[in-house]
């Protein structure tokens, strides 16, 4: 059975379909087996397909509608001997079906008229889906979705036909489910098992049902939280040794055996240099030129047997990332970079395993492997149940935020390579001139979580709206934003995409709408311009990304009136406190992001803002308001407690939830907490009262 979480569009599952003698359960027998692969979300080329001898004659009625008749299968074995190369051929697998609670039915009889063991497996129906998708057409026949969908159907009344059939109308009905929030192989289930008419005529026709809902396991298996907690800076050996390509093999070895260090970056005059500038000699590469010249080695510039293109990682990735890295490429170095891209560190595996982080790597690096907006769901299919482990090995609200937001980032950046690589692939030639995808909100404050959106933005060195360049990036971002919504991060309601000019510009274009936005703005024009003020590079040129980033602070330091603007546009605050200070709930759930959580980001932003605090996070604001001595110490601290307690119930909730085929929320279920943490709760809302008249104070402190 697969994750709960997987994308339905990276699914690996069978597709299934049985001839039978007729339609009735309770006397029909199998007269063919058919089955089509899909693996991650790809149809197989070829499929199964076996005829079986009922052993008993076949009515008119049936062969007249699939053609198989006695002399078709006399020679076909018997359904003791079929059944087990049909069950090899689906290889435990999900099955899927159009209107399988038929075919499991039949399966089910036969196999117990043969005293053969069948336990019904994980299924979804093409019919019960399509439904959901559409629950307005007139039918839900293979031949009605077929033409709904502009699908090409196999040939018709063969099981391994129709097979063939359902699944190029499971893999178009993919598509159509997302558009009607239906993502998951968990939320398929969920919103299956809700169309309970039809589920009471298949149980009266006697077919088995398969629209159960999944269930979360009682205990999330835990991760190992130390390598989702620690960065590559914490444990990269400084200050990164460099040796000039001219010096000599036995320099090099020299260098290493001084410094006890198993590797060097080489650079062209031995100093400090760009990743992209270096190179590295491992112990491995020494010994491999002493093993091709014994004699002559030494003497050979290092130069020459140095590995490129160097892997490097910037200090703040994560731990479990950089093994991740080094596994999926087979090496046993990384350079560790700052923020312009310069070699600071390097990181080797023995540092990894002495960090334990080869028993966390829950997360591997699929995502830089991706290769398409559905390799990109696959990859992405994991951090939900990752998220649950981490959650399970004690790890916080605000930490599990920054590992999801790190792989938000990643996410983004592999779809923006992927994306201009299909622009330069398909004539329209690789990027005009430098350029950096941002990603803005919650993923740039390293504060998202399971339930997003898409926020990103695109700056670029030189162009004009609708020039050549503003084109070409409009074209790539349009491609990437369509992979990331397939991988499973939605399109932003609001809008704010690169794609949509608003959120793509040269750094001159983004110099002038900031200016725009500081010194004349109007309520009207400041929707989801906060969410900018969150941005962080995720790809490109990253050095384009913090230069814009420091001239737009600059450009908002001391501006009382954006600062307010700010404030006065943010939604209002929706308390969930009621009389004598009782938790107001709907339908059993508050939502913690109206009543509390986004209040408190919107007010430390516009303070950060406003005082020129450059700290990513909300809680890093916040803490720099304290140090500045700005606003009551106390009253900050509360907010602070309460958004770190905000991000943790809904972290845990969103787990939950994921687990049972919901849609992940902002709401948290109340009755599932307890008394502590209630009472806590009610201290956090209570916190959130105050936010009006701090951030009036703190807008006009000095």
């Amino acid at each position: 059975m697969p994750d709960v979480s997987t994308p339905l569009v990276a699914l690996d599952a069978v597709v299934i379909d049985t001839e039978t003698t007729g339609l009735d359960t309770n006397r029909a027998r199998v007269l063919e087996f058919g089955a089509l692969r899909i693996d991650l979300g790809l149809l197989a080329a070829d499929g199964f397909a076996l005829r079986v001898n009922p052993g008993e004659a076949i009515p008119k009625s049936a062969s007249d509608v699939h053609g198989i008749d006695d002399a078709a299968v006399a020679d076909a074995p018997l359904f003791p001997d079929a059944w087990p190369r049909f069950v090899e051929a689906t290889n435990g697998r999900l099955w899927i079906g159009h209107t399988i609670g038929f075919d499991l039915a039949v399966l089910a009889r036969e196999c117990a008229r043969c005293e053969l063991s069948f336990t019904p497996p994980a299924a979804l129906d093409t019919r019960l889906l399509a439904q959901i998708a559409n629950p307005n057409l007139p039918g839900y026949s293979l031949e009605t979705l077929s033409v709904w969908l502009g699908v090409v159907p196999g040939p018709r009344h063969s099981a391994l036909g129709d097979a063939i059939t359902t699944a190029r109308i499971f893999e178009a009905l993919a598509t159509k489910l997302r558009d009607v929030g239906v993502r998951t192989f968990g939320e398929a289930m969920r919103a299956s098992s809700a169309l309970t008419q039809v589920l009471d005529e298949q149980h009266r026709a006697g077919w088995v049902e398969v629209a159960t809902r999944p269930v979360a396991a009682a205990h999330a298996e835990r991760v190992d939280s130390f390598a989702y907690r620690h960065r590559a800076g914490d444990l990269a050996s400084r200050p990164a040794r460099f040796i000039a390509a001219g010096q000599s093999v036995q320099a090099a070895l020299s260098v290493m055996m001084n410094a006890r260090v198993s590797s060097l970056f080489v650079s062209a005059d031995g100093q400090p240099a760009q990743a992209s500038d270096c190179a590295i000699v491992t112990e491995r590469d020494i010994l491999r030129a002493f093993n091709a010249n014994a004699a002559g080695a030494g003497a050979e510039p290092v130069g020459g047997f140095a590995s490129r293109p160097l892997e490097a990682v910037a200090t703040q990735t994560f731990l479990y990332a950089a093994a991740a890295r080094m596994n999926r490429l087979r090496i046993r170095h990384l350079a560790v970079t700052d923020d312009s891209g310069e070699v600071i560190g390097a990181l080797s595996a023995r540092d990894l395993l002495k960090s334990r982080t080869s028993e966390a790597l829950a997360l591997g690096d699929e995502v830089g492997a991706a290769i398409d907006g559905r390799t990109l769901a696959g990859a992405w299919a994991k951090l939900p149940r990752v998220s649950a482990g981490l959650l399970a090995d004690g790890m916080d609200g605000r930490g599990l935020a920054q590992v999801i937001s790190h792989e938000v980032a990643g996410l983004t950046a592999r779809a923006a390579a992927l994306a201009a690589d299909q622009m330069h692939r398909s004539g329209l030639g690789p990027a005009p001139c430098g350029y950096a995808v941002l990603v803005l909100g919650s993923a740039g404050r390293g504060e998202s979580l399971l339930a997003m959106d898409q926020d990103n933005a695109i700056v670029f060195e030189r162009g004009v709206p609708g020039g050549a360049e503003d084109s070409w990036f409009e074209a790539m971002a349009g491609r990437m934003n369509d992979m990331l919504h397939e991988a499973g991060v939605p399109l932003c309601k609001g809008g704010v995409m690169a794609r949509n000019r608003p959120w793509r510009g040269s750094l001159e274009d983004w110099r002038d709408r900031v200016g725009g936005w500081v010194e004349r703005s109007k309520p009207a024009d400041l929707l989801s311009v906060d969410t900018f003020f969150d941005l962080r590079g995720a790809a490109g040129d990253l050095s384009l990304a913090n230069r814009l980033r420091a001239e737009a602070y600059d450009a908002a330091k001391g501006r009382n009136a954006f600062a307010k603007l700010l404030v006065d546009t943010a939604p209002p605050t929706d308390s969930s406190l009621g009389l004598f200070g009782r938790i107001r709930i709907f339908d059993g759930r508050v939502d913690l992001k109206k009543s509390g959580l986004f209040g408190i980001v919107c007010a430390a932003r516009a303070l950060a803002i406003h005082h020129h605090i450059t700290d990513y996070s909300t809680r890093e604001r916040l803490e720099k308001l304290r140090a500045l001595g700005l606003g009551g110490d106390q009253d900050l601290k509360r907010l602070i407690d309460a958004h770190g307690l905000f991000l943790t119930l809904i972290a845990r909730q969103q787990a939950i939830d994921i687990g049972t085929g919901r849609v992940p929320t902002n709401t948290v279920e109340v009755s599932r907490l307890s008394k502590l943490e209630r009472d806590r709760l009610v201290e956090a809302l209570q916190a959130v009262r105050s936010l009006e008249t701090l951030v009036k104070d703190l807008l006009f402190a000095d």
